[in-house]
């Protein structure tokens, strides 16, 4: 099996594919302002959709190899990328050092919630 499909690196991939139509569906909508809100709330819901169907096999093949808590904490820093990419290029948002600090201290969370394994 090609390790781009093991039960390690495959859930990987498919949360940050997840991620991507995720971040889409909760902010990419501030870019159409303009837009009615029951047309973003309903754009969004399609757009979550697409992105349930990459996290549920991620978590259920993941789970194979990583707890639930290691999978939340691999998903909750593949966010906080996604999100910054998307913020910086998407939204023209600059994140500031106070946004750096405290990404960083989430990824040191990470660490350790790995640092038993």
């Amino acid at each position: 099996m090609p390790a781009l499909f093991s039960p390690a690196i495959l859930p990987i991939l498919l949360l940050v594919v997840s991620n991507v139509f995720m971040t889409a569906a909760w902010y990419g909508h501030l870019k159409f302002k303009g837009t009615a809100l029951p047309i973003v709330i309903a754009a969004s819901w399609g757009i979550a959709l697409i992105e349930y169907c990459f996290a549920v096999p991620a978590n259920r093949i993941g789970h194979a190899v990583y707890s639930a808590a290691e999978l939340k904490t691999i998903q909750e820093v593949i966010t906080l990328v996604i999100f910054a990419g998307f913020s910086i290029v998407v939204l023209k948002e600059p994140l500031g050092m106070n946004h750096l600090i405290g990404f960083g201290l989430i990824a040191a969370g990470a660490f350790f919630i790995f640092s038993g394994r």
